[in-house]
């Protein structure tokens, strides 16, 4: 059994944030990529950071930025880590690592994914991710096979993404994968993309934390 940490993504609306506070996950993420329905803009509103307490952790979602431009954001937005999204290159990645943040590689998974390929992001990454592959970069809804990560060791944590929806508490609880620390949820905990059903969020939550 595993005890994760939880990542909430995709917020953006101040009144949702400020529930979602209550509930003290691990780590809200904002989407810095501007194909996406929740692109929250490159300047964060003040309102929004301020309520956000130092315990949870600021995340940061980029796809394919420059490094320059994520530099920037981070920045201004007090950003604890990155999550590069995209097909960003080892080298980007201890960049980033580099200017003192940590950093998150996502990788899209699918039945043919290689997972030798990321071998050469272990010195630049803190953590991994595994979201589903589609043509899109994350936020489809959909899961890849989990067991797929029972096959290999991982040298750094893993985000676990994809499609984790409330009814998928209790087979996480289960998992015996121990590389796996955080679960990172999002679009099916949507009322509308961007906006976060709270009492969903707190159900699930219970259940992973042991809260009866």
């Amino acid at each position: 059994m595993i005890n994760p940490k939880i990542k909430v993504c995709g917020m953006r609306n101040l009144d949702n944030i400020r529930e979602l506070v209550k509930l003290k996950p691990d780590y809200i993420g904002f989407i810095f990529y501007d194909k996406s329905p929740r692109y929250i803009g490159k300047k964060i509103d003040a309102e929004i950071l301020d309520a956000i307490p130092p315990s949870i952790k600021k995340v940061g979602v980029f796809v394919n930025a420059s490094e320059r431009e994520m530099k920037n954001i981070i920045v201004q937005n007090g950003l604890n880590m990155v999550q590069l999204h995209g097909n960003e290159s080892p080298e980007t990645c201890q960049i980033m690592r580099l200017c003192g943040i940590e950093v998150i590689k996502a990788f899209s998974v699918d039945e043919s994914f290689g997972f030798h390929s990321i071998k050469s992001y272990q010195e630049g990454c803190g953590y991994f991710l595994f979201d589903t592959k589609t043509p899109k970069y994350g936020g489809s809804g959909k899961q890849f096979d989990w067991s797929l990560l029972d096959q290999h060791t991982f040298t750094k944590p893993v985000f676990l993404s994809g499609g984790i929806g409330v009814e998928d508490a209790e087979k996480i609880v289960q998992l015996n994968n121990k590389d796996i620390k955080v679960i990172d949820i999002n679009s099916r905990f949507e009322t509308e993309p961007g906006l976060k059903d709270i009492e969903a969020i707190q159900k699930f939550m219970g259940i992973i934390k042991g809260v009866k």
